[in-house]
């Protein structure tokens, strides 16, 4: 299964509310996006890497060829209309789809997603985290119930079969699966405060990284 990611970076980010380009502001002196592209280069079962900009994000594009990675300039008019977009003219078939806005990403937890959807039997994998992981750090929340009643929070991560969700006749519920995952790796930025709470979370963690290491 050869699979392709695509980081998405053509947003608008209104909601945030500073001057510049979201996927360029930066976390730990690093932007946001190259945290995710060094994430998935360290992935095992990514093939490739594309980055899907528009003409919101004119320096995000200069950027992701700084990486050394692929752009495809979409038209930001949203998430699902750029996915689609891009699926349409790189002619894909197993997608990853990643918010460029996932500063603690790894690797090895980008591997566990996608061994999870290729077991899953499952057209459509979304990744989740329990609403409270996201409260409980005083970070902002966009809530989704699953048939439980679970408080969830989308992740911007998903695994899809571009063949059968992209389809010119589309059925009338999708097939998918919900990995939920509770953990501070799918931290995003939303708003200022996200920014200054991930920033702090950031320093904690670099500071306990030392400290382990002084050990």
């Amino acid at each position: 299964m050869s699979m392709t990611a695509l980081v998405m970076a053509g947003g608008r980010g209104t909601r945030i509310r500073v001057q510049g380009e979201k996927p360029l502001l930066k976390i730990g002196g690093k932007p946001l996006i190259e945290h995710v592209i060094d994430a998935l280069k360290g992935a095992d079962e990514v093939d490739r890497i594309v980055v899907a900009v528009s003409k919101h994000t004119p320096q995000t594009s200069k950027k992701a060829r700084e990486l050394s990675v692929e752009a495809i300039v979409t038209s930001g008019e949203g998430y699902i209309l750029d996915v689609r977009e891009a699926v349409k003219r790189l002619k894909l078939r197993y997608l990853l789809t990643i918010s460029a806005d996932l500063p603690f990403i790894t690797g090895e937890v980008i591997d566990k997603v996608i061994k999870h959807y290729m077991s899953c039997g499952k057209s459509v994998l979304a990744v989740m985290v329990p609403a409270e992981r996201f409260e409980n750090l005083g970070l902002s929340v966009d809530l989704v119930f699953d048939e439980d009643g679970r408080r969830l929070i989308p992740t911007g991560v998903n695994v899809l079969d571009c063949n059968k969700v992209y389809r010119e006749e589309f059925e009338k519920e999708l097939d998918q699966e919900l990995l939920i995952i509770d953990s501070e790796e799918f931290v995003n930025i939303n708003t200022l405060q996200d920014l200054r709470i991930t920033e702090q979370l950031f320093n904690s963690r670099l500071s306990n990284n030392r400290s382990f290491k002084a050990l």
